[in-house]
């Protein structure tokens, strides 16, 4: 069921650089909706955008005009430390190189973001032997990234990313690097979690069949974010 506030709203989102001196309009008053429970495909060429609106949904990036929601909160006017706080809190980031601390084990990695947000080593610990359990890695624990396939990685970024309960999910090119078998097993491991959690997950792919098995798929098109059929 869809809910009236949505756990991401992106409005009137602009974002310009410049070029050679030019002007370069990424996003031209961009309008987005995302809700709990849906998986929104992000598909769009190389070069149009998808990155920067990611950073930008994802506050890592100030839009230079339009705001964005999380949750129903405006975060134009947000200090930098508020944004960090609620980026921290309530985002998740997936990348398409899994990015994990190699001196840690897979266990390790997800324990860490919980325990610099507060959890006590005993309590992040149960919540990644949860989120590896899950992603039916539950063996590979103790595992550093260097002893696991790039499958494996990839979902222990995925755990990581969700170990704090954030209701957005937001994923660049997440299976970019894996080969289509793997791929589809760490896409199906991804839609599995966001649906048994509640998530919101907007995921930029260029994967047209696993765009297709998402709840939407929405591109960028002269500045805007067009819902495709």
């Amino acid at each position: 069921m869809i809910m009236s506030t949505p756990a991401l709203y992106l409005h009137k989102v602009e974002r310009r650089f410049q070029e050679a001196g030019e002007p370069l309009e990424i996003l031209r008053g961009a309008e987005f909706s995302l809700w709990a429970g849906q998986s929104v495909a992000l598909v769009a060429p190389s070069g149009a955008g998808k990155s920067t609106l990611l950073h930008i949904a994802g506050l890592l990036e100030r839009p230079d005009a339009g705001d964005v929601l999380v949750e129903g909160q405006c975060t134009r006017q947000m200090n930098d430390a508020a944004r960090t706080a609620l980026r921290r809190n309530s985002i998740g980031f997936v990348y398409q190189f899994h990015h994990l601390l190699p001196e840690f084990s897979a266990l390790e990695n997800i324990m860490l973001p919980q325990m610099i947000r507060g959890l006590t080593r005993a309590e992040a610990q149960g919540r990644a032997e949860q989120l590896l359990d899950y992603l039916g890695l539950k063996a590979r624990g103790r595992h550093r990234p260097s002893e696991l396939s790039g499958g494996e990685q990839q979902r222990v970024a995925i755990a990581r990313a969700v170990a704090n309960g954030p209701s957005v999910l937001l994923a660049d090119e997440p299976t970019g690097n894996l080969d289509p078998k793997t791929a589809d097993h760490v896409f199906a491991a991804l839609t599995a979690l966001v649906q048994a959690t509640g998530l919101a997950a907007l995921i930029a792919t260029h994967n047209m069949d696993l765009a297709a098995r998402m709840d939407r798929r929405v591109t960028l098109r002269g500045g805007l974010i067009v819902e495709l059929a």
